[in-house]
């Protein structure tokens, strides 16, 4: 608990004092974030607005997690490296489409190949390191089974288990991007999954089949109290960033941030075993990505579009709802998908009379 404590207290002091650093350094620099023309008319007076913010939840992250095991005296596991390894590789993918966004002075940034080479080339390194590096019990981090409250069915084998790793890190780093249209709109979602992460980190450790070896219904994590470390460090900096990245935001987090949220919350996902939970625990953000390809596919289908914009939350815009509206009600859906999830993985912990 006390490294829990102290890499979210680390990261979140590194959040809040250092986005107002960022924030003059992005703009001494004239780094300001450019805006789509085809998006809503509300949004082009954001232009100019700092971005690439998710460096600081970064870096915070790594400076909380790097001083918790310094001051407890306790060595990083594997585990906990390898989700960092994905958010940071993931982050530097979108740092770089960011920079190539505001040193051109365009929306665009990478080419869709070139990010999607960095995602997968990130992607394959943390799949195929979570199947190896076995601990005294002979546990590597993740498994080759697919996951909802633990391991179930039968192994998928090893490349299936990466190709299926690298459609969660694709599915969820976009999802993410697609919810981050909104001043916090992907901050708050993604501080509540991770703060869902540490609870279950906790739990897992508390059932730990390697501590309770009869407990019916243990769990064979490797090593969940440094994921829930990990989760906690990560929730500490968005919730320093989240701070001025409230409406009206004094900076955005980019591409940087939206890839490497996505990245650690799949990231925790595939090594505690939770990974069709976390659909349930994201629930705002798959249901935002499920808009755009409604709306994709409904207009290659039919030549008519089913909202009036996406994602979802742009066709709320058009509707006539204020932005802090939108935010604040989403969040709240945010909740209670997280809340849902956190019952579900709790259920069968419940008394049977």
């Amino acid at each position: 608990m006390t490294n829990i404590i102290i890499a979210a207290g680390i990261a979140l002091v590194i959040g809040m004092v250092g986005t107002p650093v960022w924030i003059r350094i992005v703009n001494r620099l004239g780094y300001g974030q450019m805006i789509r023309e085809e998006g809503p008319e509300a949004h082009l007076n954001k232009r100019g607005t700092p971005t690439m913010g998710g460096t600081v939840f970064i870096v915070g992250s790594l400076l909380g997690y790097a001083a918790a095991h310094l001051v407890t005296g306790t060595a990083p596991t594997v585990s906990g490296m390898l989700v960092l390894f994905l958010m940071t590789g993931l982050g530097l993918v979108g740092f770089v489409d960011d920079y190539i966004k505001v040193f051109k002075q365009r929306s665009l940034g990478l080419r869709s190949g070139a990010k999607m080479i960095g995602i997968i080339l990130v992607g394959v390194i943390f799949a195929v390191g979570s199947l190896n590096f076995p601990n005294g019990y002979d546990i590597t981090p993740a498994s080759p089974h697919l996951s909802f409250l633990r391991d179930f069915g039968p192994s998928i084998g090893a490349p299936i288990f990466v190709i299926w790793a690298l459609l969660l890190i694709a599915a969820m780093s976009n999802g993410v991007n697609l919810t981050d249209g909104l001043d916090g709109l992907a901050a708050g979602p993604a501080g509540m999954v991770l703060a869902a992460y540490v609870i279950i980190g906790n739990w897992q450790l508390r059932n730990s089949c390697y501590d309770f070896a009869l407990a019916p219904n243990c769990y064979s994590v490797r090593d969940p109290l440094d994921l829930a470390v990990v989760a906690a460090a990560v929730l500490g900096g968005v919730f320093g960033f989240l701070w001025w990245n409230a409406p009206p935001a004094k900076i955005f987090m980019g591409d940087t941030g939206s890839l490497a949220l996505g990245g650690v919350l799949v990231g925790l996902a595939i090594l505690t075993r939770t990974q069709f939970l976390l659909a349930i625990l994201c629930g705002l953000i798959v249901m935002i990505t499920l808009s755009v390809i409604i709306q994709v596919g409904g207009f290659k289908m039919t030549r008519k579009r089913v909202f009036k914009m996406a994602p979802l939350q742009h066709h709320f815009e058009l509707s006539g709802w204020a932005e802090t509206t939108i935010v604040v009600r989403f969040w709240l859906m945010s909740a209670l998908f997280t809340a849902i999830g956190l019952g579900l993985f709790y259920l069968e912990w419940m008394p049977k009379k």
